[in-house]
């Protein structure tokens, strides 16, 4: 499908999905609040639109930002006292989600908007919260707090700190909980139910990080910096050859292949990881990639969290293809993410084989589809 094609249906999900002050809900019904890391995918997709608001929807992401400059997973911009019996503060959580506002802003700065200086300042403010505020685990890496922080909640790589009879629902809502502490300080540090260095948020971290310096200079020896290529360096230590794949800091579930750890691509490329991309046994299927290696006992299509194909985490693994030089599997890659937002309707995830809809739909983030289309020229 030719980008002109995708256009018209994006912009027409992006205008229902946009809300006052300037931000688009995932998906009115479902997700009728701001999200963090959707509201960074949504500015490269009003960027893709050649809309300006892109512009104005990362710096209202970032619009509540604490001093620490922690940035809160969610605002509640219209119901400011909705949850705060849950989150323990009004207006936003007590947690965070990956840091894509650096990819959102030099794609937006390269795309010719003028992104203001404060919300740079903002970008590189997170950014430094993340890389030297937060503890580290024992392995280096920066901790996540709940499965909320990864941006995958019920991914099997948390199994471990869930009872088999309980619902994920239930577990969250005491991990949230178990945070009370650190509620006033942004996000928990200490967090004795859930403290995990998963190595998909550290390299999302890292790389956006790298991105941040691509629109920003630094002196020599900057920490940020530093701190950054530092983290790189513990991500790699983290492959384990016998799994071909990354192994977070913190339980044994964190052995099982899931395609967010392959986010690691972006910052520590390997071929043997490429190659899993597209490769039907692994992670590779024609509306995919799939969100959990086929070969998994816990692999289910058709599941939140289990199986299923995401765009957002498509994405991510053609930038990291086209940046790695591997330009016919980010075709293939953006292929499928084209072929699997337009088969499910632009829905929030979808089956892998059969472009299924599922989850929530429409869901926002499904325009990404629009941006590879134009990025690499399908036709």
């Amino acid at each position: 499908m030719q980008p002109d094609d995708l256009a018209p249906g994006v912009r027409s999900l992006m205008d229902e999905a946009w809300r006052l002050p300037g931000f688009c809900v995932p998906n009115a019904e479902v997700y009728p609040h701001q999200w963090l890391w959707d509201s960074c995918f949504h500015a490269l997709i009003w960027q893709a639109l050649g809309d300006r608001r892109g512009v104005v929807e990362l710096g209202n992401v970032l619009a509540h930002q604490e001093r620490s400059g922690f940035v809160p997973h969610m605002t509640y911009w219209h119901h400011p006292d909705l949850h705060e019996t849950f989150w323990g503060r009004r207006v936003t959580s007590s947690i965070t989600q990956p840091p894509m506002f650096a990819h959102a802003a030099r794609r937006l700065t390269d795309g010719g908007h003028e992104v203001p200086g404060a919300v740079v300042d903002s970008v590189e403010a997170g950014l430094r919260y993340l890389l030297l505020q937060r503890p580290r685990t024992a392995a280096g890496l920066i901790p996540i707090v709940h499965p909320w922080e990864s941006g995958c909640d019920d991914s099997p790589r948390w199994d471990s700190h869930r009872d088999p009879a309980r619902s994920w629902r239930e577990v969250k809502g005491d991990l949230v909980a178990d945070l009370a502490s650190g509620r006033d300080q942004g996000a928990g540090i200490d967090a004795p139910g859930f403290r995990v260095g998963s190595i998909g948020f550290n390299a999302l971290v890292a790389w956006n990080t790298l991105e941040l310096l691509q629109i920003r200079s630094f002196p020599d020896g900057d920490e940020l910096a530093v701190a950054a290529h530092r983290l790189i360096e513990r991500i790699r230590d983290r492959w384990d050859p016998s799994l071909a794949t990354w192994v977070d800091d913190g339980r044994p579930s964190g052995q099982i292949r899931t395609l967010d750890t392959m986010s690691a691509l972006l910052v520590d490329p390997r071929s043997e990881a490429f190659d899993q991309l597209v490769d039907a046994a692994a992670f590779g299927a024609p509306f995919g990639p799939r969100g959990v290696h086929r070969d998994e006992p816990t692999y289910q299509p058709d599941v939140y969290w289990r199986g299923p194909a995401w765009p957002q985490l498509s994405y991510l693994m053609i930038q990291a293809a086209a940046q790695s030089g591997r330009d016919e599997t980010a075709r293939t890659l953006a292929r499928s993410l084209v072929a699997g937002a337009t088969t499910s309707a632009f829905a929030e995830y979808w089956h892998p084989d059969t472009g299924e809809g599922l989850g929530a739909r429409p869901q926002s983030w499904s325009g990404l589809a629009l941006v590879v289309a134009r990025d690499l020229q399908l036709a």
